[in-house]
């Protein structure tokens, strides 16, 4: 059936600020449906909180709106607009709730909207733990023995027929949360308690654990026909008993049987069928007991999820396009495969190549967290490796994470202490995969490997050949290494780097020996069928072969760097900024070549960019790209401090970097560097010094004055960052950081007390400067920019101040031979205005002061950059109402042993906007008046 003709107009609801358990994912699915609806001429509302995505961008929807996911804001949209019907399936569980509070309440019948894309009763049926129970015995699927308790006594009466040990799942939870393992009757009470307080309904299931069992999940697809087809299988390096969002999941499933895989798509389709006669995406998770090969069905998520964003980027298959299409009516063989623009939709993806994602963690942020890895999700983003072999794919992935590894081992980084290794195996923790290396290194049996971590033999053996290809390879020089051991290095995965540290030579000698030997990657295209037919998008990942598949056009091209993982610190607010640097680039006619490996984001869709190569932020990576593409540049500043890392690489090795140069983007790092600047230009900043050990700390300590403010060189989000109060915490945190980071430098800050914080973004061209946006915090001082509310405009500066805070800006803009963005932090005492850092580079406040003010500044900025026009070329006209507020957003509820301190390391994990029209307002004068409450050292 083709498209229906009475939706004129849809709402589209977003999952709001970025926690742990719902990230980005859900931005890059709402995109792609609001673009996907938009090219069928039809109206697309959207509401989402969240300002630091491209999803809440007037590219994407014909209204946006900022504001709270609640029913009161709901019915302000629905009062303002005739909308047709409601998407609610892009913006995951909260995007669900929501819709169903709204169904309940009688809001879309009232103003006649129509659910579409998802079935409410299948919701039901899917969070409901008895529901889903009773319906898979109705369907003739296994699953675990277990029941439903609503009260602590049905709880124990349960556990006490189904014996231990035991799982506890709380119902309509994110992200796992709430639930857990429980091996021994003691631990029991506790853990239901906790359940039953974490489900909103305040209803868990108790059940038999298949703790140790394989765990797969499929993707599927189904239209209104009721045609469905798989997407793709993914198979969790990890066993049951890891939340599939902390787990390594490797797809297509590799230790899979054909007629077991057979078996699971069929459970798969009837599961779906089963539950709901909806069109669209849905995920189904299964375990299999490694003893029989019986299957037991887990959960299934009848909407786009996590995993749906991870096999769109691993096939090349846009699912959420897709589905919202599904959901106006289309079927999948009236649809275009968007691939190859020429074959149906109704086929099913054929992978020639092998895909690995490893979650990304941050535990270091939350001292005192529990990291071991269970059934709440804890990790805050993910990377994916793609290669034609697992071993190439992993290794590509380890590279991708950003943890100061060149890889899976062979950088002289692994753990040598048995007991330690034995425990990791026995209580994963987010570098198990590393310590199971460790282990096959040290010798212990890979029988032994398996008992303990009950990772399946195949990748054990996989890991193993890796070690004895090291083995080989350390018997030989860099002069002596055969061509064909070399080769075979390189197609497993190995960079360079790796190689050097097995041979004892430099990177740069592995390089100029293998491209003399004819040792060079080549680019394959990810195209969705296998070759089978002739792929239009240019979306590519290299490899070892013989034939290269990335054609370099003649046209003048700009290579984008992106900001990897998602972490605490660097967010969905750099995949925002490289997204609008492409759009901008394409509008100066340039080709636009974006590299990153983050399968979450807008940024790495296949119709970005005019090419995407999903490849690892890594120098050598991103180095063969560009001497294959050529290009005139490459834009460091969009991509965080992990692109902007890369500008010394670049610098050394000739590569023109498009913007504020190498030079000034060290000299703002450098904190000695810039400090002499500033006094050169007359501003003023807190006394400082830098020290090389704790004798110098405590010397210059006395000079400086307490309270101070300690943190290495060269770190991200408040990394490592202390405030002291005096000797002995200034000894032992110094000799902690260089404990953690040998040889780097450590600053000493006299701290500001009780000071204001305000920060200040520019553009400038190395002429003029244009500010785009003031802020003032609301807290004091002390606790991180990305951790604070922050004002704009500030609500009490006065003019002498905000005249300070304008000089100062655009004076180090111009010292600093800025050209692009810049972010300026301040802080106030005393009617004084002191710079506390700068940063030449988009900031995580760029898209906050953009949805604010509503005008495209990355836009301007970019064509700033490229030298294509000067800031007096643009005609700035900010809608400037009120004032907007920055809400930081934390998930310390995953953490529940952590205090809610907050100081100069940043903990946040998103973050939503919020107006108000004047400071009266109840919403500022509460947070006003507790913005002291967490400050912390």
């Amino acid at each position: 059936m083709p498209k229906d003709p009475s939706i004129k107009s849809i709402l589209i609801i977003g999952s709001g600020p970025i926690v742990i358990g719902q990230a980005c994912e859900f931005d890059y699915a709402g995109s792609q449906a609001s673009r996907s609806l938009r090219e069928e001429g039809i109206e697309v509302i959207l509401i989402n909180s969240n300002p630091a995505t491209i999803m809440t961008d007037k590219v994407t929807a014909d209204h946006v709106y900022l504001l709270p996911l609640e029913k009161k804001y709901i019915k302000q949209i629905l009062e303002k607009h005739k909308i047709d019907a409601v998407l609610p399936t892009m913006g995951g569980q909260t995007a669900l709730n929501l819709a169903i509070d709204c169904d309940k309440a009688g809001l879309w019948e009232k103003y006649g909207v129509r659910i579409i894309g998802v079935d409410i009763a299948a919701i039901e049926t899917t969070e409901d733990r008895e529901k889903f129970r009773l319906k898979m015995h109705e369907l003739n699927v296994n699953v675990c023995k277990g029941a439903t308790a609503t009260s602590f006594l049905q709880g124990k009466e349960i556990a006490q027929e189904i014996g231990f040990p035991l799982v506890i799942r709380p119902s309509y939870t994110l992200g796992g949360s709430g639930g857990g393992f429980v091996e021994k009757p003691e631990e029991f009470d506790q853990a239901l308690n906790n359940g039953l307080h974490a489900s909103p309904i305040h209803e868990v299931l108790v059940e038999q654990s298949i703790l140790g069992w394989k765990e797969y999940e499929v993707e599927l697809l189904r239209d209104n026909i009721g045609n469905v087809i798989i997407i793709c299988s993914i198979e969790n390096f990890d066993p049951m008993g890891v939340h599939t969002g902390d787990s390594i999941t490797v797809a297509p499933a590799m230790t899979l049987p054909d007629t077991i895989y057979q078996q699971m798509r069929d459970l798969a389709i009837r599961m779906m069928n089963g539950i709901g006669m909806f069109a669209g995406g849905c995920n189904v998770q299964f375990a299999v007991n490694p003893e029989d090969d019986m299957i037991v069905g887990i959960e299934i998520n009848p909407r786009v999820s996590r995993s749906s964003a991870l096999a769109s980027k691993a096939t090349g298959y846009p699912i959420a396009k897709i589905a919202a299409k599904l959901a106006i009516g289309y079927n999948l063989d009236e649809l275009k495969n968007q691939i190859t623009g020429s074959t149906s939709a109704f086929f099913e993806p054929a992978l020639d190549y092998v895909i690995v994602k490893i979650p990304r963690w941050n535990f270091d942020k939350f001292k005192g967290a529990d990291r071991r890895l269970g059934l709440q999700m804890k990790s805050v983003g993910e990377v994916m490796g793609i290669g034609r072999n697992f071993q190439e794919a992993l290794q590509k992935a380890c590279q991708s994470l950003e943890i100061k590894r060149n890889g899976l081992g062979a950088d002289g980084k692994e753990v040598t202490n048995q007991e330690q290794i034995l425990e990791s195996l026995r209580h994963p923790s987010w570098n198990r995969l590393f310590h199971v290396y460790d282990a096959i290194k040290l010798g212990i049996p890979l029988k032994t490997i398996h008992k303990l971590s009950k990772i399946d033999m195949w990748f054990l053996d996989q890991i193993e050949e890796l070690l004895k290809l090291e083995n080989e390879i350390e018997s030989f020089t860099i002069e002596t290494i055969p061509a064909e051991i070399l080769r075979i290095a390189k197609t497993k995965g190995y960079a360079d780097r790796q190689i050097a540290h097995l041979l004892g030579c430099l990177e740069s000698e592995v390089h100029t020996k293998r491209h003399a030997l004819g040792i060079k990657r080549v680019y394959k295209l990810v195209d969705t069928c296998a070759a089978e037919f002739e792929a239009k998008t240019p979306y590519y990942y290299s490899t070892f072969d013989d034939e290269n598949e990335s054609v370099r056009s003649d046209r003048k091209k700009v290579v984008i760097l992106g900001s990897g993982p998602n972490r605490i610190g660097q967010g969905i607010e750099f995949d925002y900024s490289c997204v609008h640097g492409v759009l901008a680039a394409k509008e100066c006619g340039y080709e636009t070549i974006m590299i990153n490996c983050n399968p979450e984001t807008v940024s790495t869709d296949f119709d970005i960019a005019d090419k995407l190569y999903f490849e690892p932020v890594f120098w050598e990576h991103i180095y063969d790209i560009i001497l294959h593409e050529q290009p005139e540049g490459v834009i460091v500043q969009l991509g965080g401090q992990t692109a902007l890392k890369l500008a010394e690489k670049l610098e050394r090795y000739g590569i023109k970097i498009i913007g504020t140069d190498y030079k000034s983007l060290d000299l703002a790092e450098d904190r000695g560097s810039f400090s002499s600047l500033l006094k050169d230009n007359n501003i003023p900043y807190p006394q400082f010094g830098v020290i090389e050990d704790a004798d110098q700390a405590i010397e210059l300590s006395k000079e400086l004055g307490f309270p101070l403010l300690v943190r290495p060189s060269y770190v991200l989000g408040g990394q490592s960052m202390k405030i002291v109060i005096n000797e002995q915490e200034l000894e032992s945190h110094v000799i902690d950081l260089l404990k953690d980071i040998p040889g780097n430098k450590v600053l000493l800050d006299h701290f500001l007390d009780g000071a204001i914080e305000a920060e200040a973004d520019a553009i400038c061209d190395g002429e003029d400067v244009y500010i785009i946006g003031i802020m003032q915090h609301i807290e004091p001082a002390g606790i991180h920019s990305g951790d604070s509310y922050a004002v704009l405009p500030p609500y009490n500066l006065g003019d002498f101040i905000i005249r300070q805070i304008e000089q100062h800006t655009k004076t180090i803009a111009l010292a600093l031979k800025t050209v692009g963005l810049i972010n300026i932090q301040f802080a106030i005492k005393d009617d004084q205005v002191y710079i506390i850092e700068a940063n030449p580079r988009a900031s995580r406040t760029v898209p906050f002061i953009c949805k604010a003010y509503d005008e495209p500044y990355v836009n301007y900025a970019t064509k700033v950059m490229l030298g294509e026009k000067k800031v007096k070329d643009f005609k700035f006209s900010p809608k400037k109402q009120g004032y907007a507020i920055k809400v930081p957003v934390f998930s310390f509820n995953k953490f529940p042993n952590v205090n809610k301190e907050l100081g100069p390391e940043m903990k946040s994990t998103g973050e939503a906007i919020y107006f108000i029209d004047d400071l009266m307002d109840d919403y500022f004068l509460k947070i006003y008046s507790e913005r002291n409450l967490y400050l912390s050292r």
